[in-house]
């Protein structure tokens, strides 16, 4: 029995690499698809900063999402990691971030979702809202969901995959689908200036 030979990667010269680039630059879908990309950056981002109550010193990720951002309200030094998506509900679901409150990247909010029994398709259907509301020093790590209704309080940390849904009290480290309580969490402060 004969083995099918492997297949590799075809590498382009650079006279095809050349081509390609004078090609791509006179495709006029290339544009059409550059003026979606800065719609999308505009309505998502930019104008999203200008309605929503945003405290001091800020550092929010240029790729960072945010929808129905008169209903979010994010605290002093609070900082967003790149990828993060905060959507606040369509009628009434607020998101509040308290102080000192970081972002690892692709951190996913949402204060509502789709009530998926009543008719199809999906996405036509009324929605449940709830506020999060997430309190000072908050660690949200790298992927984790937080769904409406969610209470983090002061100084938690929720892990990275972590699905929250529901109370976490202060001072937890919480991990899983859903997030349960694994640890609690040892300050010792820095010394003061």
């Amino acid at each position: 029995m004969s083995e099918e030979p492997l297949p590799y990667k075809k590498s382009l010269d650079l006279r095809s690499r050349l081509m390609r680039l004078v090609g791509s630059a006179f495709d006029p879908r290339a544009w059409m698809h550059l003026f979606k990309i800065i719609n999308y950056y505009n309505y998502s981002h930019v104008s999203q900063l200008r309605v929503m109550k945003i405290g001091a010193e800020p550092s929010i990720s240029p790729d960072a999402v945010f929808a129905n951002g008169e209903r979010i309200v994010l605290g002093d030094r609070v900082r967003i990691g790149s990828r993060c998506h905060l959507w606040a509900g369509p009628a009434k679901g607020r998101i509040i971030v308290g102080d000192d409150v970081l972002f690892g990247p692709d951190v996913m909010l949402t204060a509502a979702s789709y009530n998926y029994n009543r008719g199809s398709p999906v996405t036509e259907q009324p929605m449940s809202e709830g506020d999060i509301v997430i309190g000072n020093d908050v660690w949200l790590a790298t992927r984790c969901v937080v769904l409406p209704g969610a209470r983090i309080g002061d100084g938690a940390i929720i892990a990275a995959g972590a699905v929250v849904k529901g109370e976490i009290p202060a001072m937890a480290i919480a991990a899983g689908s859903p997030a349960r309580v694994v640890s609690q969490r040892e300050v010792t402060h820095r010394p003061a200036d």
